[in-house]
């Protein structure tokens, strides 16, 4: 009784860490270019037309606090996006019933990702393994800290994932297929870690097959309408260039950024020495073969790599390789390290964490670019793929009433330079973060390389012009 009491607290107290930790995060970071979508899809304006002339940045705001229906969301998803919808219902409902804005809409995902640790830890009481260093472990992974102070559904279909493997080890095999089936409804890369799982199902998988059916087939309802809708998303595939990518985004999931917040001179044996530390990590979690665990956490990399190769394209990411953290920091908090070595590996990941909180190297460019520009003039802005990340994560970072000219792709140097007749000082905001910002960031800088301007300040992505007398 002593020993379940003190697991109890033990789990409680981690769980109260986590909510400490992911609101920090949350809070802290600055606006992301994807999580614009959820809140445009959900405010029934997936693809804002902006005007010819300047706008405030509080205009674009003003578009995402509509509210709509979920058959609206539905639709708009189906016809501008490419995700399923039911991360999207679940914001949808939490902006009309609970809270709206930037940073209500991540606490819904910390929620999500507070459960997702709550069964991480019943799974590892169902596995043998301590559940409150499987938890802390989890919450210490990068990728997992990440993905779940973030508006994105990956928080959402990492539980649904986490409650699927609960009911088959529960031999519960009806619900863990209604659980990866809404998985995968949430977010179409859960698939991997859910064919995992149904692998290692034994006499469970049609049962659990055919609790999949219904999630399975809405999301493949949606992707049948969202398939051709982001060509060019992604560049072709290679095969050396994908193992790079896929070996650096696998132990960033674990350890962060940390090499980046070192001297330049020594990154590379920063990186050298995490990557030699997170194998022999995980050589020592795999002695002991616990092949439903080892599944599902190599079931990422392996299904972006089959992926990559049917649609040749690399859709290699920081945040799709999340989906295995939860299973790696399972098997890490079973192999029962030394001492020495568990305490190396946490004060790696208090660091790794901490640098989401207070170190701007792995945020994306919106909040630094906003601080320089704010107060500077005309701020030009580049479009991006369709108007909705790069415009929206920028104004959600600047005061309210900054001036925004906002650049499509397909203008050209001379086309701006007739927009630009009326003022006196613009701001060239470069955040070239998709193919077509770099396009519109490319003929901004023609139409500014004149006689008629000059350079009047630099700052990391932002130049400021003014008119020559």
């Amino acid at each position: 009784m002593v020993n379940g009491r003190r697991d109890i607290f033990a789990r409680v107290a981690v769980l109260l860490l986590a909510a400490t930790v992911l609101t920090a995060i949350a809070w802290t970071r600055g606006a992301e270019y994807d999580e614009q979508y959820t809140s445009f899809v959900t405010s029934g304006t997936p693809r804002p037309v902006w005007p010819v002339g300047v706008l405030r940045a509080g205009d674009v705001s003003a578009v995402q606090r509509g509210h709509v229906g979920p058959w609206t969301v539905a639709a708009n998803l189906r016809r501008t996006d490419v995700h399923p919808p039911l991360y999207f219902w679940a914001v949808a409902a939490w902006r009309w019933g609970v809270a709206d804005g930037p940073f209500a809409i991540r606490l819904l995902s910390v929620l999500f990702a507070l459960g997702a640790l709550a069964v991480v830890g019943m799974v590892a009481r169902r596995c043998d393994i301590p559940p409150a260093s499987a938890m802390l472990l989890t919450l210490g992974c990068y990728g997992f800290a990440y993905t779940a102070a973030i508006a994105r559904g990956f928080a959402l279909a990492e539980l649904l994932t986490l409650c699927g493997l609960l009911a088959v080890l529960a031999r519960r095999g009806w619900v863990g297929g209604m659980a990866l089936g809404a998985a995968v409804a949430t977010n179409y890369l859960a698939c991997f870690v859910g064919a995992a799982i149904f692998l290692g199902a034994g006499r469970q998988r049609w049962r659990l097959a055919a609790g999949a059916l219904p999630g399975v087939a809405l999301a493949g309802w949606f992707f049948l309408g969202q398939r051709g809708s982001r060509a060019g998303q992604f560049p072709p595939f290679e095969v050396l260039a994908a193992a790079k990518r896929l070996a650096q985004y696998s132990a960033a999931n674990l350890t962060g950024g940390l090499p980046l917040y070192v001297p330049s001179a020594v990154r590379p044996v920063t990186g050298a020495v995490l990557a030699l530390g997170v194998l022999a990590v995980l050589a020592l979690a795999t002695r002991r073969p616990r092949w439903r665990l080892i599944g599902a956490a190599v079931a990422p990399p392996f299904g972006l790599v089959a992926l990559g190769l049917a649609f040749d394209n690399m859709p290699i990411e920081l945040r799709y390789l999340s989906f295995a953290t939860p299973f790696v920091a399972l098997l890490v908090a079973g192999a029962r390290l030394p001492r020495a070595v568990l305490a190396c590996v946490f004060a790696v990941q208090v660091l790794s964490v901490g640098g989401l909180i207070v170190r701007s190297e792995t945020m994306q460019p919106a909040k630094s670019a906003a601080g320089a520009a704010a107060g500077q003039g005309v701020v030009l802005l580049p479009r991006g793929n369709d108007g909705v990340g790069v415009v929206g994560a920028f104004a959600a970072e600047v005061p309210v009433d900054t001036p925004l000219l906002i650049v499509a792709p397909d203008e050209t140097a001379a086309d701006i330079r007739r927009r630009l007749g009326p003022f006196q000082r613009v701001v060239l905001a470069g955040l070239a973060v998709d193919a077509d910002s770099r396009a519109a960031v490319a003929a901004l800088s023609a139409a500014l390389d004149d006689a008629v301007w000059r350079v009047a300040g630099l700052g990391g992505d932002v130049r400021v012009f003014e008119r020559r007398e």
